[in-house]
């Protein structure tokens, strides 16, 4: 493994620095359990200092409306990313369990691609409309509608793909040329951290444009989303703390991002091919050990074929194993933490309690850091509780259908509405399926959704607006119509 990058600073107003009082907490690697460094654990007085430092770089500062500086800063960002990108990735791996395969996808190469991608779109991005002239209430008049930074936005990330997330709000927010107050979840700081030392050191970004601040305290990050000066929140983690975070955002009527939880069905048709399709859901639900708020976790087959979709599904996941992330073979490693492992545990509980059976898998694994075996749990339907919420660990849920209505019935009983898949012997039954399900991503035959220029976010509980995409980076804009004398 590639060395470490430097320790973990906080970023606040250009500098790098410690906790205001010089407390830290350890940064434990999921896979042994040990730790792997310090981060400092900031207080009030720091996440003040950011914000303070953020609206000032707004307010005060050419960022706003210098969209060369901006590109150029961002380049160099990306330009810095790429060069320190072995360091990072090994950091990704120690401090977030993350398989190094996932390298290539949404742990390092898509992330740092769509920093790339926001930053060309900013070059070519019309922030003006003319749209032309009018006489509302016989006055003739020219209008111009104009796209304007949000202001100061909070970032709050979760721990479980933290460069994707972390850059998915950074680069779009810059882009649109807002400042940020980046705050990551106390599992994983290290790599916001870091981050932040690239922009401090390799970057021309002004001084507070970019902060990342590390409290460990739900309170003191709770600041991010009742300051005034803070104008958006964007947020990505857990149902429940986004509607906290909406009702404390709410007095001062702050525009808030939400990306929430996810309890994805993945659809077999009585025309596919099911070991396939039963093959790769399980395949699916073991990525980073299930860690993942669009994976498909209920797999959803023809009646008639039950018992053999849940005997591929655990051979599947048997082959596959929890292997430590360092191992070039490593699909499922950790999950996160011993609060995630043990809340994965009573998950598994209550599947025997409600009467399902494990085909494979249904325990904690005995040793150093935090590990669950792949599970496939069969004999459920879809109001158990192991099929309507979000567990978060490597495990899958097989439920029966009886036909394309039924199955549809039972993707959109759900509180749910974040991702899905589609599989058909037919593209076009397959289409007309996923047209039905009420999910704000969906594959079909195996294509794939994710990309940076592919806009990501749910219905219902899964959240308000979209991430990635124009739509990504148009969240962080205001629109302002402009009327003149013609």
């Amino acid at each position: 493994m590639s060395a470490l990058p430097p320790p973990a600073q906080q970023l606040i107003g250009g500098l790098l620095v410690g906790a205001a009082d010089g407390s830290t907490y350890p940064i434990l690697n999921p896979a042994t359990g040990g730790g792997i460094g310090t981060a400092p654990d900031a207080t009030e007085r720091d996440v003040e200092a950011a914000i303070a430092a953020a609206r000032r770089a707004f307010d005060e500062t050419d960022w706003s409306t210098d969209t060369g500086l901006r590109l150029r800063c961002l380049r160099q960002l990306h330009a810095a990313l790429l060069e320190n990108a072995e360091p990072f990735r090994a950091l990704t791996t120690a401090e977030v369990g993350m398989p190094g395969f996932m390298m290539g996808a949404a742990g390092f190469d898509v992330p740092v691609d769509g920093l790339r991608w926001v930053t060309d779109l900013l070059e070519s991005y019309e922030f003006e409309t003319d749209l032309g002239v009018a006489r509302p209430m016989g006055i003739p008049s020219r209008r111009t509608v104009r796209r304007e930074p949000v202001g100061v936005v909070a970032a709050i990330s979760p721990w479980n793909v933290p460069t994707q997330i972390n850059l998915a709000k950074v680069g779009p927010a810059l882009a649109a040329g807002c400042t940020v107050v980046l705050k990551p979840a106390p599992d994983t700081p290290w790599v916001a951290c870091e981050l932040g030392r690239l922009v401090a050191e390799h970057t021309e970004i002004p001084a507070g444009v970019l902060n990342v601040v590390t409290p460990r305290s739900n309170d003191v990050a709770a600041q991010l989303t009742t300051d005034p000066r803070v104008d958006m929140v964007s947020f990505t983690g857990s149902t429940a703390t986004g509607r906290a975070i909406m009702a404390a955002a709410a007095p001062s009527l702050k525009k808030v991002f939400l990306e929430l939880g996810g309890k994805s069905a993945a659809i077999v048709l009585d025309d596919a091919d099911l070991a396939a399709a039963a093959a790769a859901t399980a395949f699916t639900a073991c990525i980073h050990a299930g860690q993942g708020c669009a994976i498909t976790t209920r797999l959803v087959v023809p009646r008639e074929r039950y018992d053999e979709a849940v005997q591929v599904a655990a051979a599947t996941m048997e082959s596959i194993g929890a292997k430590d992330p360092t191992d070039p073979g490593a699909i499922c490693g950790p999950v996160i933490s011993a609060v995630q492992r043990d809340r994965v545990a009573s998950y598994l509980r209550l599947a025997e309690e409600e009467g399902g059976t494990f085909a494979t898998g249904g325990r904690v694994i005995d040793q150093d850091g935090f590990w669950v075996e792949p599970t496939v749990i069969a004999g459920l339907d879809n109001s158990s509780r192991l099929a309507q919420e979000e567990i978060f660990g490597p495990v899958l849920v097989v439920i029966a259908h009886d036909g394309d209505d039924d199955a549809v019935r039972i993707a959109n009983d759900s509180a749910y509405g974040l991702s899905g898949s589609v599989e058909s012997g037919s593209l076009a039954r397959a289409k007309a399926v996923a047209a039905r399900i009420r999910t704000g991503t969906i594959a079909v035959n195996g294509g794939v959704w994710f990309s940076p220029d592919a806009p990501f976010g749910g219905y219902k509980q899964s959240g308000l607006g979209r991430e990635m995409g124009v739509a990504g980076f148009e969240e962080y804009l205001e629109t302002k119509t402009i009327a003149e004398p013609a």
